[in-house]
């Protein structure tokens, strides 16, 4: 079959040869005779070797042609019109292309080999003129006069075949292109294009009444997003000179003129005449602000030895002050300075949040004490006998006090307290003896709990003070004789000191939800006895601590769990010890004191006035609620008739304002921004200053109900 197959090729290739050399032939003879027409061929070759075609075209070009041995192929070249052998070439390059081969002239020799090759073998140079049709391979270098030839090595790249070359010579400024002539044609054509000369000029544009700095940050922010939107075209460059206070412009003539319309709208003067200015805080406080604007326009001015010049004049020229009636800043100063004080008011004149502290002070104290001994006296002065006896005080009352007190009841000061046994006999003949047993038990609990809270703005320092101002005395003399004729005068000095609840606290918002709290809390009290003290005695509990906490998260500051036992005894000595009959010669006392004491803390941020609406209303009706249940109820008889429990009343809700008016937006004075207009000016109803659309308020949230324990949350 394979014999067969390639006969049957070289039988086409045969008659194909055959019918070129038919169609040739009369054209050659025609040729030689003086003023025949010129030669016509009309190939047709179909599944033909490549080396036929290629013998074919030598034969009528006349063309020498060397074979590479790598040049293998099945070609089919087939036309139904005659042509020229010019024409013919021409054709047989396009066929080569088509099967990745190149035809390259050396000389009188015409080389045949892979197109993956053309590049490293000589073929058309330098022509004075590139064909837009022709196949052949050439190579040209093209002067780039207004654009960089490195910047059109990418754009041009994809554009050339993977045999062909396209380099760069930065220097001279010059592209190397080698490919066929038909797309070395095209890439010239391209190359023309985009060399051009641009019309980019440079503009300067003087400013007489806005600042140059800011017209061009608003013109910057213009063109970088027309940039963003066109996809890359060619900016303008917008640079501001704040010496003289003008724009230079460097760009296309069309971008230059449309820049110069912008900058003539936006340096028109203020209509409200001037470079003074009104503004009205809503939450800062003019006094502070207009001092600290005044350090911050000397600090600028003491600035760089080169910015010196300008802005000392800037300086000189820059008038504030503030009017804490209306809580307003007038200003005076030129465009580029009033813009940047402005700039610094509305960074500082914002709602700051505020925060809730509440903070839990627990205190569980709890005292057990127990005495018990027995005292005995024996007097026998009147029969001459023996005079003795045990007396230890218990209960702080002994023996003797108690006799006295039979014989004379007017020197007992105070009931005796726990149980007392005695028994006796005091009479002015025989022996007098008398005996006592006395027993006590003391059991003590205290649970207090005090919740103080505060309200303070961020960064604010806030104090509460729930205290009594109680007297100590600090010194006492007696003055006799000079004016008092010779009377004594008793002198006392006392200082008083707040015992109870102080709560000072200073927060700090940081980013998020959490809280700084600088606190200092201290909870004091007078303790219940006093005895071994020259005057009275305060329990006092203090914390001064820095913490971070969560917002509504609660943290324990500190405390205190003591738990205190003491035992005493006083005994006879041998005697005491004895067992039973010991107890009649000793006493005995026992205390034990068992104290915990925890502080905790609990911040909530009140971002807006919702919060604080909530918060207020928790705490109102919790109040509220306590004031119902207090007092009697169900009196039968009441003391005091016709006269009503007084009690909070309900919060009442808020109103909402009507809505604006379509054009309330437009009703502030021209040159006076929006929301800035006098706090004390004409406002509708609600609180909205006139002409200033505000928001709604949100209507107050539906009262909580009243928890039932003792402690608010």
């Amino acid at each position: 079959m394979s014999r067969l197959a390639t006969h049957l090729g070289g039988v086409r290739a045969a008659v194909a040869a055959c019918l070129l050399t038919l169609v040739a032939l009369p054209g050659a003879a025609q040729q030689a005779a003086p003023g025949a027409a010129a030669q016509r061929i009309t190939p047709s070759f179909k599944d033909a070797d490549i080396t036929q075609v290629i013998e074919a075209v030598g034969a009528a070009t006349g063309r020498n042609i060397i074979i590479d041995p790598r040049v293998r192929a099945q070609v089919t070249m087939l036309s139904s019109t005659p042509m020229s052998p010019d024409a013919f070439y021409e054709a047989f390059l396009a066929l080569l292309q088509v099967h990745g081969f190149v035809a390259v002239p050396s000389g009188n020799v015409t080389k045949i080999i892979p197109d993956a090759n053309a590049r490293q073998v000589p073929g058309n140079d330098l022509p004075g003129r590139v064909s837009a049709t022709s196949d052949e391979i050439v190579t040209q270098v093209v002067a780039v006069r207004n654009v960089s030839a490195a910047q059109l090595v990418p754009i041009l790249r994809p554009l050339i075949p993977q045999y062909g070359h396209l380099a760069a010579y930065p220097s001279a400024n010059i592209l190397i292109i080698s490919d066929r002539a038909n797309n070395v044609n095209r890439m010239l054509r391209i190359i023309q294009r985009i060399d051009q000369a641009s019309d980019a000029d440079i503009e300067v544009v003087a400013l007489q009444n806005a600042s140059a700095a800011e017209v061009v940050r608003t013109m910057t922010a213009l063109t970088q997003a027309q940039a963003q939107a066109e996809g890359g075209s060619p900016q303008m460059r917008v640079v501001a000179d704040d010496r003289s206070n003008s724009v230079l412009l460097s760009g296309e003539k069309s971008q230059r003129l449309r820049a110069r319309t912008l900058i003539a709208y936006l340096d028109t003067p203020l209509a409200n005449g001037g470079d003074t200015r009104v503004r009205y805080l809503r939450y800062a406080d003019a006094e502070k602000i207009a001092t600290k604007l005044k350090e911050q326009i000397t600090g600028a001015a003491a600035g760089p030895p080169a910015a010196q010049g300008a802005q000392a004049i800037a300086d000189r020229s820059t008038i504030i002050w503030a009017e804490p009636e209306t809580n307003a800043l007038v200003i005076t100063a030129p465009p580029k300075t009033m813009n940047s004080l402005m700039t610094v008011i509305d960074s500082l004149d914002i709602r700051r949040a505020q925060v809730l502290v509440e903070a839990i002070i627990v205190e569980v104290t709890a005292d057990k004490s127990a005495e018990l001994g027995v005292n005995w006296l024996i007097d026998g002065t009147n029969e001459d006998r023996a005079v003795g006896g045990f007396i230890e005080p218990v209960g702080g009352v002994s023996i003797v006090d108690l006799a006295r007190a039979a014989d004379d009841p007017s020197t007992l000061t105070a009931v005796p307290r726990g149980t007392t046994i005695g028994i006796g006999r005091l009479g002015d003949t025989g022996i007098n003896f008398a005996a006592v047993i006395r027993a006590l038990r003391g059991d003590s609990d205290t649970n207090i709990i005090a919740t103080p809270s505060i309200v303070t703005m961020d960064n604010q320092e806030a104090q509460i003070k729930v205290a009594q101002e109680v007297p100590f005395v600090t010194g006492q003399f007696t003055n006799t004789g000079g004016n008092n004729n010779g009377a004594v005068n008793p002198f006392q000095t006392i200082t008083r000191q707040e015992v109870g609840t102080i709560l000072k606290i200073t927060p700090q918002i940081n980013e998020g939800d959490s809280v700084m709290l600088k606190i200092e809390q201290e909870s004091s009290s007078i303790a219940g006895t006093s005895s071994g003290a020259v005057d009275l005695i305060t329990n006092k509990r203090t914390i001064n601590t820095n913490v971070l906490i969560e917002d509504g998260g609660t943290i324990v500051l500190g405390g205190l769990i003591q738990d205190t036992q003491t035992s005493g005894e006083q005994r006879v000595p041998f005697l005491g010890r004895i067992p039973i009959l010991g107890e009649a010669f000793r006493t005995r006392s026992a205390k034990k004191n068992k104290t915990n004491l925890m502080v905790f803390i609990q911040p909530r941020i009140l971002r807006d006035g919702v919060a604080t609406t909530f918060e207020t209303n928790q705490k109102y009706n919790y109040i509220r609620d306590q004031q119902r249940r207090s007092g009697p109820r169900g009196e039968v008889l009441p003391l005091l008739p016709g006269i009503q429990k007084q009690v909070l009343p309900e919060l009442p809700v808020p109103p909402v304002p009507a809505a604006p008016a379509p054009d309330a937006g437009r009703s502030t004075p021209q040159g006076l921004p929006q929301g800035s207009g006098p706090p004390g000016g004409s406002s509708a109803p609600g609180g909205t200053p006139s002409g200033a659309a505000g928001p709604a308020p949100a209507p107050a949230p539906a009262p909580a109900p009243a928890r039932s324990q003792d402690v608010p949350r």
